[in-house]
């Protein structure tokens, strides 16, 4: 479990939530009001404090699940959205993958 704070936007939207998973591929962000499947999102976060390299990832995604926020309901405890990302360059994605060792490392 991570707790990264990440700004994305749809379109005319511009939200502020947090990403809870992370992987090489993908991240879930939590939040009350996710988008649905299908919409492509600007993400922009920034590493943990710590790290060599803080210039915050500014990548394109796509949201492919969803939990969408059911008030009250018993099962409802992680509302929000997977995304996948899209066109990552390898230089990219090669620092995602430092970044989840070090996450996982110090967990």
């Amino acid at each position: 479990l991570v707790d990264i704070e990440v700004d994305y936007a749809s379109e005319d939207n511009y939200l502020f939530a947090s990403i809870t998973d992370i992987s090489a591929t993908g991240i879930f962000i939590r939040t009350t009001t996710p988008e649905t499947p299908g919409t492509h999102l600007n993400l922009r976060f920034s590493p943990p404090p710590g790290d060599d390299d803080d210039t915050p990832f500014e990548l394109e995604g796509e949201v492919i699940w969803w939990n969408p926020y059911r008030p009250g309901a018993p099962d409802n405890l992680d509302p929000g959205m997977g995304i996948r990302f899209i066109g990552l360059a390898d230089e990219v994605r090669a620092r995602l993958v430092e970044l989840i060792r070090r996450i996982a490392y110090l967990s």
